[in-house]
Order: C-alpha cells, then structure tokens, then sequence
C-alpha cells in the first residue's frame, strides 16, 4: 500500500486516527504511532492527532481502561477528546479509520476523490489481516478487550512507520 504524497512537501506529514467517541482505539492509536515514529527518528517529521466521529465525548479524557492499558505497557496517556470536523482535511495527509463505520462517515465527509483517497482504515497497515482489517471498540468489554486491541494497534502502526520511513528515504 503506498502513502498519499505530502500535501505540503516542505511541511510535516500530517496524520489523523479516528475512531468513534476518541476516547478508546484513535488516542491510543496516536500515543503508540507517537512512540513509534520517535523511536524511528520521525517524531519530526510527523504529527499525529486522532478524533470522533461523534461528539458526545468531547473534552473528555480517555476511557481509564484505555489509559491503563497503555501505562502498563509504557506509553503516554494524556488525551482529551475532540470531533474531528470536515475542515481538517486541507490539513492532513492521511486520515486512518478505525472500523468501516467510521471510514464511511469520513468518506461521506470528503470534499472530493483526492481527499476520499487519503482516507484509509488504520489496521491496513499490519501486515496478514486480511480483508477486514477492522479495530473493534472494546468500550463495552472487559480489560482484554482493550490488550487485544493495544496488541492489533502496535502491529499496524509498525506497518504504518515502515512505510513512512520508505515515503522519506525515497525523496
């Protein structure tokens, strides 16, 4: 899968993970990409945010359960939840949903094709998921579900910084 080319090559390429309330799967996304792309020497070159589709969590922080997933396997957690709004896409490279629920809610958003193109689902950058590279929402589940999810994140999100570095070393 190749990246979508810098909207501004000069600028920094600008990434946002989106799930449902951006209080559970997008922040913890954006924490571990985070950590990922600092640990490959792109922290910056990169700048990663995450949001809602919906916005009956805006202002909040991130779900306990989720902010203790990640401090237990050493990432940041300091988060609050906002709704992603249709004027962010001139400002973003790539937009990475979810679930197809929400890759459909961005799609339906879009200005146009260039823009629907830079719209991807996030686990399609782990490498064996097959055809429905989906992260499901652990919000009505128990602590496993959010381990499970942390563990589907950080696969994708290798993948993701593997292609990053390969988009910069090409220019």
């Amino acid at each position: 899968m190749s990246l979508p080319e810098p909207r501004n090559p000069s600028g920094p390429y600008r990434i946002c993970v989106v799930c449902l309330g951006n209080i559970c799967r997008s922040p913890m996304a954006e924490k571990i990409l985070l950590t990922d792309l600092a640990r490959a020497g792109l922290a910056d070159r990169v700048q990663v945010d995450s949001a809602g589709t919906g916005n009956w969590h805006v202002g909040a922080d991130m779900d306990r359960r989720a902010a203790s997933t990640l401090r237990k396997y050493g990432y940041p957690t300091g988060h609050v939840a906002r709704q992603f709004s249709p004027s962010w896409f001139p400002e973003r490279d790539l937009i990475l949903a979810m679930d197809t629920d929400n890759l459909a809610d961005l799609v339906r958003l879009a200005p146009d094709e260039e823009t629907k193109d830079r719209i991807r689902l996030f686990r399609s950058f782990a490498p064996g998921v097959g055809p429905n590279p989906e992260v499901p929402d652990p919000y009505y589940g128990g602590e496993d579900g959010f381990i499970t999810v942390l563990t589907m994140i950080e696969a994708a999100s290798k993948g993701l910084v593997g292609e990053l570095t390969a988009l910069f070393s090409a220019r």
